[in-house]
């Protein structure tokens, strides 16, 4: 196992680029820029080792990074209604960076941050640990945040990403990491054959703008139940409201009925890839690229519709202006911690 480190010079900036290797060809490399996955190298069935997310050809692109590729969200990734919210009769006000409503924590969000990042490894594992301080009133978010956010690659080709936070002020918070994956490898083809498995009987109303409208409905019968597993491309041809609303796909968040080890499991059936994910969180934003911009120069590629999967464990921002959803709320000296596990194999 190692953890390989090289600079890099963007503009005016400085940034590392760290690189965990395990001993089964799996890497995965990371900027300390947005704490950004840049490529996963992981074999197929074949054992053709190959990236499996998408990232930018310059590095540069990642200054503005219009689609979050690879990066840390927060201090609330997805969007939350009308840009505010209110403690104790209070109204903080957020900037509105998407319509009238406020998108994955602003800017500069976790994703435009430089972290602090110490390598660790051991015979077991090789890891990186990022810590921030966001500091009362960045981006309207009341009280002093302590993040620290941990990136494990263990010989079970795992890759562990944990969350903590502790902030002086009763606030929200909930984190994510915004990869897109594409396990053909290499972009070779876009997502729609990738077969999804999610462990969720429920996934939230959204509006025409993507707010959520206050209702959790049922997967049952429609093409939002993937608890026996279905093609990406059912969405897209899908006729249903949701669907169409997505713009012919998913950006919704799913609940998870927690019945299952893996709350989501994806599989290639080209490629023979397959990617676990086990979490300790109450459920996933699943985007399927739907409104990606196309012609972005990529790795392999340029960017398009459908190209890669995001999915964002994470609670639900619709829990600050309805009841009954996963809670992003966080009291005064609470410890916030999140734990998702990304495992592939072939």
């Amino acid at each position: 196992m190692d953890i390989q480190t090289h600079a890099i010079d963007v503009k005016d900036q400085q940034w590392k680029e760290f690189t965990l290797v395990n001993d089964n060809d799996m890497s995965v490399s990371i900027l300390d820029f947005g704490g950004i996955i840049t490529q996963i190298l992981t074999p197929d069935q074949d054992g053709n080792v190959e990236n499996v997310v998408l990232g930018f050809e310059h590095y540069e692109d990642y200054l503005d990074n219009p689609g979050n590729f690879g990066a840390l969200i927060g201090r609330v990734a997805g969007r939350i209604e009308k840009a505010q919210f209110e403690i104790d009769g209070k109204t903080y006000q957020l900037p509105a960076n998407e319509g009238e409503n406020h998108l994955h924590g602003g800017e500069p969000g976790f994703h435009k941050t430089i972290w602090k990042v110490t390598p660790f490894q051991n015979n077991e594992e090789v890891g990186l640990t990022l810590t921030h301080s966001s500091p009362d009133g960045e981006n309207g978010y009341p009280g002093n945040l302590e993040m620290t956010v941990v990136y494990t690659l263990d010989n079970d080709n795992a890759l562990t990403i944990t969350y903590e936070g502790f902030v002086d002020h009763k606030s929200v918070l909930t984190s994510t990491n915004h990869t897109y994956f594409n396990l053909s490898g290499d972009l070779k083809t876009d997502i729609q054959d990738h077969e999804i498995t999610l462990d969720s009987s429920q996934f939230v109303e959204l509006d025409e703008a993507l707010i959520p409208t206050g209702q959790i409905l049922d997967t049952a019968n429609t093409m939002f139940d993937f608890r026996q597993g279905r093609p990406m491309k059912d969405g897209v041809s899908s006729d249903f409201k949701q669907n169409l609303v997505a713009n012919h796909g998913y950006d919704h968040y799913f609940i998870f009925d927690h019945s299952q080890e893996a709350s989501a499991i994806v599989r290639d059936p080209k490629s023979g890839r397959q990617l676990k994910v086990i979490t300790d969180q109450p459920g996933v934003v699943m985007y399927t690229s739907n409104n990606l911009d196309k012609g972005m120069a990529l790795r392999e590629r340029e960017s398009d519709q459908y190209l890669g999967l995001c999915l964002e464990t994470q609670a639900s921002p619709a829990s600050i202006h309805h009841e009954g959803f996963p809670s992003v709320w966080i009291d005064k000296g609470e410890r916030y911690f999140g734990k998702t596990q990304f495992i592939f194999s072939s």
